[in-house]
């Protein structure tokens, strides 16, 4: 028995079938110069030939299989025949099965006027430095703007456009390279297509200085710190090492804590730090003080 019914299932399932695909449609060669916009579900269901074993696994199949579909047409016409791209359908499903229908098999298409329209570039980017090395400047790219091509409707919400991720992990020497904007709809131009990107990089070391505390909210008396200077260890790239000077710095004690909560020490803060360097340690944190009426 149990033979029979395997013998049963196998030839069955060996039969071929005519059975409905669920599709994504993933529109590919725009027509130039024009803008358009699909009057069509993203999603349709085609009739496909295949195996009883093609049709249980399409079945069991959770996601749905996703088609190109060439608009090569519409530099002429206002839609696209499905049934016109037989060939290519079938390249792009599994062997043994064969496109045989589409519902719809016309897919209709509105056009409008296309406009340009310069955007921004956001870059998208994710660096991880090999020990002792950092950013020794700012990170710069180029162009730092596209062109985006298309309908106005599709255009009107379009602020900025994203580049892929830029990664890199353990960096140690500075980086010139390029990163792919991300890739736009169908009915979405953008050029250029790729930015240059440049990250320099350097190893780092340790600098100590003494930077002078001023006073703030001062209201005309006279106020003295003790001590006056604090001493500052921080990282900073060896090509920046000679040119680090106080003058970068502002390390303040904020006489407002005392007027008005009476605070017996005053902690020190940096306004203003040198960029692309970063703070170890700060030597005293809070600083006594004196006023003399």
């Amino acid at each position: 028995m149990l033979i029979a019914i395997f013998c049963w299932l196998f030839f069955t399932l060996s039969n071929r079938y005519t059975y409905p695909l669920h599709v994504r449609l993933n529109y590919i060669d725009p027509p130039f110069h024009k803008a358009f916009r699909s009057l069509n579900d993203d999603s349709i269901s085609i009739n496909i030939e295949g195996s009883g074993w093609q049709l249980l696994f399409s079945q069991l199949k959770s996601d749905s299989t996703i088609i190109n579909v060439s608009l090569k047409a519409l530099n002429q016409n206002q839609f696209v025949l499905l049934s016109d791209q037989s060939k290519r359908i079938n390249s792009q499903l599994t062997n043994g099965q064969y496109f045989v229908s589409a519902s719809p098999d016309t897919l209709f298409f509105d056009f409008a006027r296309r406009v340009t329209k310069k955007v921004p570039v956001k870059l998208l980017y994710r660096l991880s430095f090999d020990q002792g090395f950092g950013m020794a400047g700012p990170l710069t790219f180029s162009p730092d703007s596209v062109i985006v091509s298309g309908a106005a409707e599709d255009l009107k919400s379009i602020d900025s456009w994203e580049t892929e991720i830029f990664a890199m992990e353990l960096v140690n020497n500075s980086i010139v390279s390029k990163v792919n904007v991300k890739k736009p709809a169908a009915n979405i131009d953008v050029i250029p297509q790729q930015v240059k990107v440049r990250v320099p990089v350097d190893a780092f070391t340790e600098k100590v200085l003494e930077i002078p505390v001023k006073v703030l909210n001062n209201q005309n008396e006279e106020v003295r710190l003790l001590p006056e200077k604090v001493k500052v260890t921080l990282l900073t790239s060896l090509k920046g090492y000679r040119s680090l000077e106080r003058d970068s710095f502002l390390a303040v004690a904020d006489l407002e804590g005392w007027q008005k909560y009476r605070y017996p020490q005053l902690p020190v803060v940096f306004k203003k730090l040198p960029a692309f360097t970063k703070l170890v340690k700060v030597e005293p944190q809070v600083v006594d003080f004196i006023i003399q009426k």
